[in-house]
């Protein structure tokens, strides 16, 4: 049965579109139920243009159609997550006078707001301000001002924007399919939002969300977003470069690297190299492959990819410095011998990082990497977002579900 902060979830990417459909506890606000997962391929988007709109929706459609008839109910807006090369995140400074004897949630507005005035951005669209602390008059550090006799308020914010054409394609795909956005998450914040506990924010971690076609890194310290950016390498440049190497297609090289791939066996001793004939994976290929070139192909990427993180790492000062590990998600991660050549290339401990769920799925479970961004956006839209009945009683409300309604019946 609905509630009245049920919420549905869109994770958008390159490879995979993800629906969850879902209801947090009225007494208890940190414990969910999700009622099902609806996933589909995602074949029109690469680089993260949109190649082809009308295959686009009809991904999108089947991701949402698949959720909805699990679920038994029909939604018509929902919160989306993506990730994107077109990423930027800045840090910039907003000031503000105190208009009275203390600091007001209007005041914090009125900072957030400065903060991102004077910014010289063409073509692209704010997305989030993300405050990394405050500064009331002279005293600096502060997560919280509200309540603060203060004559001057100072904040350093996070401001994360997109390019705005791509932006406004996925608006559109989205209403196109009959469903109202609600609010846009970039899953360099709902990513570490699943997996990231209270204390790994309060002390320096990093999420690493490895997607097909990008690489998020994103750093708290002080239970506040400290640093994030996006690396425009993924999964897919292992299929890529396996495809290049062995002479073969795409294709072919996917499924190689997610049957039969091993990282690090180069440095696994007495390691003996075993040969794959071809000929028994009906293929069309009639050769004998080693399974240690086909390591060594897909290790020089994810080094690769572990190199720009610790780079990344490198410009906060904190490569090799981290208390509470680095924390990875996505399908990559997944990858046999993952996690020791993790730990090997950011010179970190590592794990994988797992949404946890109060509850068991029918016949698919969200304790999986790859949910982390869809999961963390259901629990930042609860938080932050205004999650709204999917028929409001209020005119506005009621008039844009009707419309959507319709959408959905109409051929």
């Amino acid at each position: 049965m609905w509630t009245y902060n049920s919420i549905a979830a869109i994770d958008i990417g390159s490879s995979k579109i993800r629906t969850t459909i879902g209801y947090f506890n009225e007494e208890n606000h940190n414990s969910f139920h999700v009622l099902w997962v609806g996933i589909s391929a995602s074949n029109a988007i690469r680089k993260w243009n949109i190649l082809d709109m009308e295959e686009f929706k009809d991904n999108l459609d089947k991701s949402l159609e698949e959720a909805e008839k699990m679920a038994g109910e029909q939604i018509s807006g929902a919160f989306i997550s993506l990730n994107s090369s077109s990423f930027e995140v800045i840090t910039n400074r907003g000031v503000v006078a105190v208009s009275g004897d203390e600091i007001l949630p209007e005041d914090v507005d009125r900072a957030l707001d400065m903060a991102k005035n004077g910014i010289d951005m063409p073509n692209r669209e704010i997305l989030k301000i993300i405050p990394e602390y405050f500064v009331v008059d002279l005293e600096d550090g502060v997560k919280n001002p509200v309540g603060m006799a203060a004559r001057k308020l100072e904040v350093i914010a996070n401001i994360f924007s997109m390019n705005v054409s791509i932006l406004n394609n996925i608006r559109k795909a989205v209403a196109d399919v009959g469903i109202e956005v609600y609010d846009i998450y970039p899953n360099l914040l709902s990513s570490a939002e699943s997996v990231l506990t209270k204390r790994k924010k309060e002390l320096w971690s990093v999420c690493i969300d490895i997607g097909a076609s990008t690489t998020g890194v994103t750093v708290y310290e002080d239970g506040v977003l400290k640093f994030s950016s996006v690396i425009p390498i993924g999964w897919d440049s292992v299929t890529n470069d396996i495809a290049l190497g062995l002479r073969t297609s795409t294709v072919v090289a996917e499924k190689l690297k997610l049957d039969y791939c091993e990282l690090g066996l180069e440095e696994r001793e007495n390691y003996v190299d075993k040969k794959l004939d071809l000929t028994k994976l009906n293929v069309d290929e009639e050769w004998e492959l080693s399974l240690l070139y086909l390591s060594q192909i897909a290790t020089a990427r994810y080094e690769e990819i572990f190199h720009f993180v610790v780079q990344e790492l490198k410009r906060i000062w904190k490569d090799g410095m981290l208390p509470e590990w680095a924390v990875c998600v996505g399908w990559s991660s997944k990858m046999k011998w993952f996690l020791p050549l993790a730990k090997q290339s950011l010179k970190l401990p590592a794990f994988i990082g797992i949404p946890a769920s109060k509850d068991e799925l029918a016949d698919t479970s969200i304790n999986d990497p790859v949910f982390a961004a869809v999961i963390g956006t259901m629990v930042l839209a609860n938080k932050y977002g205004n999650s709204r009945a999917w028929f409001s009683i209020n005119i506005g409300g009621y008039f844009s579900s009707m419309v959507a309604a319709l959408k959905k019946l109409l051929p």
